[in-house]
């Protein structure tokens, strides 16, 4: 759950450094409303698709199955969890989390539980390979998505560009250093690393690039 939530051009459209009450007046609620729970829905989807291809995690995600060998927790119980122990590293960062923030702490493990609960883990080598691709491939559009409908990042997202503003560091050290990290510590306890960890490093930033210009949500003029 890492892709970058900094505002930044989107080929005409642009992320709006929005509060939270400012996220709820920006207009066009609705749509936004149902971009963001389709997205945050769809990457729940993607990282259990990736669980089950066992070939290898995100970087969170490797931290999020170690800590599972160690507590008798689910898999999306513990993303939850961890959310919320981020959002605690907000508060000496001066961040307010959105409703996006919120949401994503919640959905997105609920999400993943429902798909590990309803998806069995294929035998063939193959179709593990789908799996993981697909997984990377959805979790770049539902990260795209979730993004451009500007209810603010989610907990690590906001770890990492709350970071760069406190401590001036750039953004590729900032999270390099954070991803590096989590993955040790995932590694350390147990988590799966493979080549879907290598896959998703080298994918996962062109793939939002690419598909965030296309969903991010043009807010109305507030000048």
């Amino acid at each position: 759950m890492t892709a970058t939530s900094e505002a930044a051009p989107t080929r005409g459209r642009q992320l709006s450094p929005l509060n939270p009450i400012e996220q709820l007046r920006a207009g066009r609620l609705p749509r936004r409303l149902v971009q963001l729970y389709l997205g945050l829905t769809l990457y729940g989807a993607s990282m259990g698709l990736m669980i089950q291809g066992y070939l290898g995690l995100d970087p969170w995600d490797v931290l999020h199955a170690g800590i599972t060998k160690h507590l008798d927790m689910s898999f999306g119980t513990v993303v939850i969890a961890v959310s919320f122990l981020v959002l605690l590293a907000w508060i000496p960062l001066r961040q307010w989390p959105g409703l996006g923030t919120i949401s994503n702490a919640i959905v997105i493990g609920l999400v993943t539980d429902l798909t590990l609960s309803t998806v069995d883990r294929p035998d063939e080598l193959w179709l593990r390979t789908v799996f993981m691709l697909a997984g990377v491939v959805v979790n770049a559009l539902a990260g795209a998505l979730y993004i451009g409908a500007q209810f603010g990042p989610g907990p690590r997202d906001g770890l990492m560009t709350g970071l760069v503003r406190r401590t001036g560091l750039s953004v590729r050290l900032v999270r390099t250093s954070i991803e590096v990290t989590v993955l040790a510590i995932g590694f350390a306890m147990g988590g799966v690393v493979g080549i879907g960890t290598v896959a998703y490093a080298l994918a996962i930033g062109p793939l939002v690039h690419v598909l965030l210009p296309l969903f991010t949500v043009k807010l109305p003029d507030r000048s």
